[in-house]
């Protein structure tokens, strides 16, 4: 049975995200066995136009889609393109559903050999019990700083660079219908590509943080319970932050690595040019074929 997964930091943050996916209700797709289903559709980009809906979407995996989410992608959206962000490995231990006639393309947004080169991928044996092994992780320095750098080192990383322009490249070249991106869970590689093309159709970055905040109620559940595990064996807020990190929604690293890109790359719209190679023409044909 597929458990439903969730979380932030404390009480109130909590609180407010559940709030806000009450009143933004607008961006929750009605798909019954995708996790963390959402569409940009709504949100306010370039020249107070709004992206249209159905359009943009983004999710979790979609190896538990029901026969109606699938038809519902096609029949309602015209799914053009799945774009799946995970690893060979990912894929393998849950593969997606096909949806009607909709291209399935792998751009796995992490790049394997690094992870194997600095001891970050996870071992094979560890998912047989994923949560005793991230619980243990938590008190592991390597860990910790793996949680911290997790949205740095993607935005900085050529490898991922490359993904996300094909990515990008790839929906500039999809004129009609929809598109759609998933990693698993639906919240750190997706919330990137989400991030890319909210910037791309002149989206504030208030705006781009509230779309990422917005996976935080799907996992509430299991932070919040593997949160008082590690604590219950002494773990403070660095152990937790792991957790929240890998399993949860963690605002702070994800603004830091929007603040990486302002920084290192000269901002956004330099990044989008520079790294991700959208050109003004790109820009234009995003714009005027998303807002409304």
């Amino acid at each position: 049975m597929q458990k439903k997964w969730i979380s932030l930091q404390g009480a109130e943050q909590d609180l407010q995200a559940e709030c806000r996916m009450q009143r933004d209700s607008e961006h929750i797709l009605p798909l019954e066995g995708i996790w963390n289903p959402r569409d940009l559709g709504g949100f306010p980009a370039a020249g107070g136009r709004k992206i249209r809906p159905h359009l943009l979407l983004r999710t979790g995996h979609l190896g538990n889609a029901t026969d109606r989410d699938v038809a519902w992608l096609s029949d309602v959206c015209n799914l053009q393109k799945i774009f799946d962000l995970r690893t060979v490995e990912e894929i393998e231990r849950q593969p997606d559903r096909a949806v009607g006639q909709a291209l399935n393309i792998h751009l796995p947004a992490i790049d394997p050999d690094a992870e194997i080169q600095n001891g970050s991928a996870i071992p094979q044996e560890a998912f047989s019990d994923l949560e005793t092994h991230l619980v243990y992780l938590c008190f592991t320095d390597g860990a910790k700083l793996m949680a911290k750098d997790m949205y740095p080192s993607l935005v900085r990383s050529e490898y991922t660079q490359v993904q996300y322009s094909a990515f990008l490249r790839m929906i500039v070249e999809t004129p009609d219908g929809a598109v759609l991106w998933h990693c698993s869970q639906g919240k750190d590689r997706t919330g990137l590509g989400a991030a890319f093309i909210l910037s791309a159709l002149g989206a504030s970055r208030e705006t781009i943080m509230e779309d990422y905040l917005l996976s935080a109620p799907w996992y509430k559940d299991i932070v919040s319970r593997l949160s008082d595990i590690v604590r219950s064996k002494g773990g403070g807020k660095d152990e937790t932050d792991v957790i929240l990190s890998f399993m949860g929604v963690n605002p702070e690293n994800f603004s830091a690595a929007l603040d990486i890109i302002d920084d290192e790359y000269g901002g956004m719209d330099s990044y989008l040019r520079e790294q991700l190679l959208l050109s003004d023409e790109d820009i234009a044909t995003l714009r005027e074929r998303y807002l409304a």
